[in-house]
């Protein structure tokens, strides 16, 4: 019984959250402002990526979860002539899973996974030394948004404003698919 009333406020925390994220209206990123390095050294062209879908992913290079890359990289090969930025943001705030160097992850994605997509330097995605980005991206989605794991995926629209986010565990799959053909498609920026 204790077990069923957690469960059901847990539901309706969840849902509030939500009904919160989308009454309160996403601020859209300005991408000619942000800020990010790539993992071979100097700024990304972040400003390229206006008008574009961008799915921002935190990664890891030993995760469970690690083989996503693969999908990764074709969903970037796939979309890349339609708008879609793929941005893996290695991080090691999740299990001690990536603690490697910028120089030894980007070897390491290059050489297993033939990564081609872009990838910032390693940061912090989560409280409160998160970089800027994920901070922004916590304040537009809520608890329900925040990386909880690695390659947790948050797709940005066109226009600058979250579409959806996807966790770990939802891995590469059709919805993700869909979600990407969906911000593709649709007008703004």
């Amino acid at each position: 019984m204790k077990v069923l009333r957690m469960l059901a406020f847990a539901a309706i925390g969840a849902l509030l959250s939500s009904l919160s994220w989308a009454q309160a209206g996403r601020e859209p990123i300005d991408w000619t402002k942000a800020s990010l390095d790539s993992i071979g050294g100097g700024p990304l062209p972040t400003a390229d990526w206006k008008g574009k879908v961008v799915l921002l992913v935190n990664t890891a290079s030993l995760c469970g979860f690690t083989g996503q890359y693969k999908g990764l990289e074709e969903l970037w090969r796939r979309y890349r002539d339609r708008g879609l930025v793929v941005l893996g943001v290695p991080s090691n705030d999740f299990g001690g899973q990536e603690p490697g160097s910028n120089a030894e992850i980007k070897r390491f994605c290059e050489a297993s996974f033939d990564v081609t997509f872009p990838l910032a330097d390693k940061q912090v995605v989560t409280g409160a030394n998160a970089h800027p980005l994920y901070r922004w991206a916590a304040a537009q989605t809520g608890a329900l948004g925040v990386p909880t794991w690695n390659f947790h995926k948050i797709l940005i629209g066109r226009d600058g404003r979250i579409v959806e986010w996807f966790t770990a565990a939802g891995g590469m799959g059709p919805k993700l698919e869909r979600a990407i053909e969906a911000a593709l498609d649709a007008k703004g920026a």
